[in-house]
Protein backbone atom coordinates (compact mmCIF):
# COMPACT_ATOMS: atom_id res chain seq x y z
CA UNK A 1 0.00 0.00 0.00
CA UNK A 2 2.74 2.46 0.92
CA UNK A 3 5.99 2.71 -0.95
CA UNK A 4 9.13 2.58 1.21
CA UNK A 5 11.20 5.76 1.63
CA UNK A 6 14.08 5.64 -0.81
CA UNK A 7 16.07 8.67 0.31
CA UNK A 8 18.09 9.18 3.44
CA UNK A 9 16.64 11.35 6.16
CA UNK A 10 17.93 14.84 6.73
CA UNK A 11 19.43 13.72 10.04
CA UNK A 12 21.35 10.86 8.48
CA UNK A 13 22.70 13.17 5.77
CA UNK A 14 23.87 15.68 8.40
CA UNK A 15 25.66 12.95 10.38
CA UNK A 16 27.35 11.71 7.22
CA UNK A 17 28.44 15.22 6.26
CA UNK A 18 29.98 15.95 9.67
CA UNK A 19 31.61 12.55 9.87
CA UNK A 20 33.41 12.96 6.55
CA UNK A 21 33.67 16.74 6.13
CA UNK A 22 36.64 18.90 7.06
CA UNK A 23 36.92 19.77 10.71
CA UNK A 24 38.67 22.65 12.34
CA UNK A 25 39.45 22.80 15.99
CA UNK A 26 37.98 25.50 18.19
CA UNK A 27 41.39 27.15 18.32
CA UNK A 28 41.64 27.22 14.52
CA UNK A 29 38.17 28.76 14.26
CA UNK A 30 39.08 31.40 16.85
CA UNK A 31 42.34 32.14 15.01
CA UNK A 32 40.39 32.72 11.80
CA UNK A 33 37.85 34.97 13.54
CA UNK A 34 40.54 36.95 15.36
CA UNK A 35 42.55 37.42 12.17
CA UNK A 36 39.39 38.66 10.45
CA UNK A 37 38.57 41.19 13.16
CA UNK A 38 42.14 42.43 13.30
CA UNK A 39 42.31 42.72 9.50
CA UNK A 40 39.12 44.78 9.50
CA UNK A 41 40.58 46.94 12.28
CA UNK A 42 43.75 47.34 10.22
CA UNK A 43 41.70 48.51 7.23
CA UNK A 44 39.93 51.14 9.32
CA UNK A 45 43.26 52.17 10.84
CA UNK A 46 44.69 52.64 7.34
CA UNK A 47 41.70 54.85 6.47
CA UNK A 48 42.30 56.92 9.60
CA UNK A 49 46.00 57.20 8.76
CA UNK A 50 45.11 58.59 5.32
CA UNK A 51 42.73 61.19 6.79
CA UNK A 52 44.64 62.10 9.95
CA UNK A 53 48.33 61.15 9.72
CA UNK A 54 49.64 60.21 13.16
CA UNK A 55 52.67 58.23 14.33
CA UNK A 56 50.57 56.28 16.85
CA UNK A 57 48.25 55.11 14.04
CA UNK A 58 51.30 54.11 11.98
CA UNK A 59 52.62 52.06 14.90
CA UNK A 60 49.21 50.49 15.52
CA UNK A 61 48.87 49.54 11.84
CA UNK A 62 52.31 47.94 11.87
CA UNK A 63 51.55 45.90 15.01
CA UNK A 64 48.12 44.86 13.71
CA UNK A 65 49.67 43.66 10.44
CA UNK A 66 52.30 41.66 12.36
CA UNK A 67 49.66 40.02 14.56
CA UNK A 68 47.47 39.09 11.58
CA UNK A 69 50.49 37.60 9.82
CA UNK A 70 51.26 35.44 12.86
CA UNK A 71 47.66 34.22 13.03
CA UNK A 72 47.63 33.52 9.29
CA UNK A 73 50.69 31.32 9.22
CA UNK A 74 53.09 34.08 8.21
CA UNK A 75 50.98 35.46 5.35
CA UNK A 76 50.74 39.25 5.55
CA UNK A 77 47.21 40.65 5.42
CA UNK A 78 45.83 42.09 2.22
CA UNK A 79 45.64 45.84 2.59
CA UNK A 80 43.27 48.07 0.70
CA UNK A 81 44.21 51.50 -0.54
CA UNK A 82 42.46 54.08 1.64
CA UNK A 83 39.63 55.88 -0.09
CA UNK A 84 39.95 59.57 -0.92
CA UNK A 85 38.11 61.76 1.55
CA UNK A 86 36.61 65.15 0.90
CA UNK A 87 37.48 67.98 3.27
CA UNK A 88 33.82 68.88 3.84
CA UNK A 89 33.04 65.51 5.37
CA UNK A 90 36.40 64.68 6.92
CA UNK A 91 35.42 65.40 10.55
CA UNK A 92 32.28 63.26 10.45
CA UNK A 93 34.12 60.56 8.49
CA UNK A 94 36.95 60.47 11.04
CA UNK A 95 34.47 60.20 13.92
CA UNK A 96 32.64 57.41 12.10
CA UNK A 97 35.88 55.55 11.47
CA UNK A 98 36.89 55.85 15.13
CA UNK A 99 33.49 54.45 16.14
CA UNK A 100 33.92 51.53 13.72
CA UNK A 101 37.47 50.90 14.94
CA UNK A 102 36.24 50.96 18.55
CA UNK A 103 33.61 48.32 17.72
CA UNK A 104 36.09 46.13 15.85
CA UNK A 105 38.66 46.38 18.64
CA UNK A 106 35.98 45.28 21.12
CA UNK A 107 35.09 42.28 18.96
CA UNK A 108 38.76 41.37 18.59
CA UNK A 109 39.21 41.64 22.35
CA UNK A 110 36.36 39.20 22.99
CA UNK A 111 37.75 36.64 20.55
CA UNK A 112 41.36 37.06 21.73
CA UNK A 113 40.23 36.58 25.33
CA UNK A 114 38.24 33.46 24.39
CA UNK A 115 41.28 32.14 22.59
CA UNK A 116 43.58 32.88 25.53
CA UNK A 117 45.78 35.08 23.32
CA UNK A 118 47.49 37.45 25.74
CA UNK A 119 49.31 39.46 23.05
CA UNK A 120 46.16 39.74 20.91
CA UNK A 121 44.09 40.76 23.94
CA UNK A 122 46.61 43.44 24.90
CA UNK A 123 46.72 44.85 21.37
CA UNK A 124 42.92 44.86 21.03
CA UNK A 125 42.48 46.44 24.49
CA UNK A 126 45.02 49.14 23.66
CA UNK A 127 43.23 49.99 20.40
CA UNK A 128 39.87 49.93 22.20
CA UNK A 129 41.16 52.46 24.76
CA UNK A 130 42.74 54.66 22.09
CA UNK A 131 39.54 54.91 20.07
CA UNK A 132 37.42 55.34 23.20
CA UNK A 133 39.62 58.26 24.24
CA UNK A 134 39.31 59.84 20.80
CA UNK A 135 35.52 59.43 20.91
CA UNK A 136 35.31 60.75 24.47
CA UNK A 137 33.89 57.51 25.82
CA UNK A 138 34.56 57.09 29.54
CA UNK A 139 35.99 53.71 30.54
CA UNK A 140 34.22 51.65 33.17
CA UNK A 141 36.21 51.12 36.35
Amino acid sequence: MYEPIRTKSVHTMAETRTAHGPHRSREEELDIRLAGHLTALLTVTDELRALTPDASLDDAAHRLAERVARLSGGHPPLRATPSAGTSARTASRVASLHQRAHTLAGQALVVATSRGDVAGSALAAERLRAHATTLGIAEAA
